[in-house]
């Protein structure tokens, strides 16, 4: 009895919600979807209301299929930066904004001038982007200021759930960290950035540490879902900390490397340090720190080559683009297509394709796309781990530093681990071998590992980790005939974003006549 947690992981286009033994074992998992609008350029909303259904359509699938008897706690792992509004019955009052939403870039511009760029950048860990919720909700501030001086909260998707499931008002750090509302450092939401924002201190949920017990299931949804009233309902994290801590990224020497449409890495860092070279988040094991850099446009790239040359699929490019040599003949690209946050956050940023000529084919340009996502990775890795190995030694005060030595250990999962070509030139040109790690469900695993330490099964989340992260199936070394090549090649790529940036900057300013 009691014998299983249910870990949540609420994306942007679904509820999974999937119970989990003491081992890290996946029992069972249902999944309800839900729609996103786009109802203006720029602007992409969901209505809170579907993500509640779909998580109790969800939750009551793993109910019937374990037992509710069998069912110990419940945490939570979602979609970041994602927020509403809601009033004192927990209704929502706007539709939710989304972490994909550009509305705000205005508001980016004049907070940033307001602030100063880095000081918003080191009291919350982020750059100014348009990602962070405080740039979104101070467009709120500007456009529908009664709506949002009337809510009487602003909720996360942790908060927003926790709100239904308990009738509290509490959100995790690690999960509220995202908004860009915190104060990274000290774990608390941080004045200045809440009244630029145009909130008052009483809208904002209470703060507890991820791992902490939020509160009981309500007796009137436990009926609904067919759950114990009173289960344990776990702070859980965002989803890309979650993740991390679903492959066992956990303290010193491990990274992880998420290659999905978007490209996630992360490192973990005991000690606080900030730049722009990739985002600081709370660490989801509540120690420490996550260092994160995000690559948008990822692996949907490889479907983009497909949709553009004609190719009949991602395999028939791959199995051809074997054959040609490293450095696709000449051919880089910048893999910008949607942007770029780290390490420039530059919106207006996009993709070059460099080297063309009569004789590169589909084939050429695939590899090429590949070495340039690995190349941008390898560049986002270096800056992270020295700047963690450098915040460890201050620390410690440790003479030898990660960053002179051996580079840490990554683990990698996703789509873009299926691409065995993908996985060569990663490795090659970080120069590392990499694990590949067996987990489906990632961010869903570690809010499962959060919810099984705050029960007790564990002594802490880090040990629930090592007891519950399945073990890599398998590891890709570096081809060592490519290292020098991609070396050399790598330091011609560092120019290229600097090459273009005005061309780019001219082009939509032209294309805005």
């Amino acid at each position: 009895m009691d014998d299983v947690v249910i870990g949540i992981d609420a994306s942007t286009t679904a509820v999974k919600a999937i119970a989990f033994t003491r081992d890290g074992k996946e029992l069972f998992q249902a999944r309800e979807a839900y729609p996103l609008s786009n109802p203006r350029p720029g602007h992409f909303e969901q209505d809170a209301e579907h993500w509640w259904i779909a998580l109790l359509g969800a939750l009551k699938q793993v109910t019937e299929a374990v037992g509710a008897a069998q069912v110990a706690a419940i945490a939570i792992a979602h979609q970041r930066e994602t927020f509403t509004l809601i009033d004192h019955a927990g209704k929502p009052l706007i539709p939710a904004i989304l972490w994909l939403d550009e509305r705000a870039r205005p508001q980016v511009i004049r907070l940033s001038a307001e602030l100063g760029r880095e000081t918003i950048r080191d009291w919350s860990g982020k750059p100014p982007d348009p990602t962070p919720a405080l740039y979104a909700i101070a467009w709120l501030a500007e456009h529908q200021p009664q709506t949002l001086d009337d809510a009487a909260a602003l909720v996360d998707v942790h908060g927003f759930f926790v709100h239904r499931l308990t009738g509290r008002l509490v959100t995790s750090t690690a999960s509220a960290d995202p908004l860009g509302l915190l104060d990274v450092k000290n774990g608390t939401w941080h004045p200045e950035l809440v009244e630029a924002a145009g909130l008052r201190p009483d809208q904002l949920p209470r703060l507890v540490a991820p791992g902490a017990i939020c509160g009981g299931l309500g007796e009137s949804v436990a009926r609904l879902i067919g759950l114990k009233a009173g289960t344990p309902v776990v702070a859980g994290a965002g989803d890309g900390q979650a993740m991390g801590l679903g492959m066992g990224v956990y303290g010193d020497g491990k990274n992880y490397l998420s290659l999905g449409s978007g490209i996630v890495s992360g490192c973990y860092s005991r000690g606080i340090t900030t730049s722009d070279a990739f985002r600081t988040l709370v660490s989801p094991t509540g120690s420490g720190f996550m260092l994160e850099t995000v690559l948008r446009s990822g692996m949907q790239l490889v479907d983009w080559i497909v949709r553009t040359t004609g190719s009949p699929s991602a395999a028939a490019l791959e199995k051809a683009a074997v054959d040609v040599a490293a450095g696709s003949e000449g051919l880089l690209v910048m893999p910008y297509w949607a942007g770029v946050m780290s390490p420039y956050w530059d919106g207006a940023a996009r993709g070059a394709i460099v080297g063309l000529s009569l004789d590169h084919e589909p084939k050429h340009l695939f590899r090429a796309v590949l070495e340039g996502i690995a190349f941008e990775q390898a560049i986002a890795s270096e800056a992270m781990e020295t700047q963690a190995a450098e915040t460890q030694a201050a620390e410690t005060q440790a003479a030898e530093t990660q960053a002179g030595g051996k580079p840490a250990a990554m683990i990698a999962a996703g789509g873009g681990t299926n691409c065995a070509l993908l996985m060569r030139i990663m490795a090659s040109v970080l120069e590392r071998p990499l694990s590949v790690s067996p987990v489906n469900e990632a961010a869903a695993l570690g809010a499962a590992m959060l919810a099984a330490s705050a029960i007790g099964w564990f002594a802490s989340p880090e040990t629930a980790a090592e007891a519950m992260a399945a073990p890599p199936t398998r590891h890709v070394d570096p081809v060592d005939g490519l290292v020098s090549g991609y070396r050399a090649r790598k330091a011609i790529y560092r120019d290229l974003y600097q090459a273009t940036r005005e061309t780019h900057v001219r082009l939509g300013e032209v294309g805005q006549v």
